[in-house]
């Protein structure tokens, strides 16, 4: 009985946190230097995958990682891990659709400094897409939001 509220507690905890983020995600929280680490090791593993792949690697371990953490935890039927990666996940996907919808103002401070090359501004250049900016982080950030209310659902 007393796993049964732990587990209670801990999905409660973790859905307020990451409804919490949904309200206040432009700000930086704790996971968003998470996920950082992980985007800038997604840039070092793919490095030797050409060019675009190097670059877009960096958001996409990004996401891949907890999604693949979620999917383990699903697959080995621990459903509340599962639930709360899954909620990380929608997390990474909306500081994701930051960084991309930053693609043209380029204000985000960036790793390096000024000199430093952004991700998405080559990314949909390179697509020849750039113009699309506010909606491909408009679709980035409705996905991470739909991906978090899933991962509460399971939780609870």
């Amino acid at each position: 009985m007393k796993s049964r509220y732990a587990r209670l507690a801990g999905a409660l905890l973790a859905s307020a946190y990451f409804l919490h983020y949904l309200l206040t995600y432009r700000d930086w929280h704790f996971i968003d230097s998470v996920n950082l680490i992980f985007h800038e090791a997604g840039h070092t593993i793919f490095i030797f995958f050409g060019n675009f792949i190097h670059v877009l690697m960096g958001s996409g371990f990004q996401v891949l990682l907890p999604l693949g953490i979620a999917a383990y935890f699903f697959a080995t039927r621990q459903r509340l891990s599962s639930a709360i990666c899954l909620m990380w996940t929608g997390q990474s996907i909306i500081n994701v659709s930051i960084y991309a919808g930053d693609s043209i103002a380029l204000q985000l401070p960036l790793l390096g400094g000024d000199e430093s090359m952004h991700d998405w501004r080559y990314l949909l250049s390179t697509l020849h897409i750039l113009n699309l900016t506010p909606e491909v982080a408009a679709v980035f950030f409705w996905i991470g939001t739909v991906t978090i209310f899933i991962g509460v659902a399971s939780a609870l």
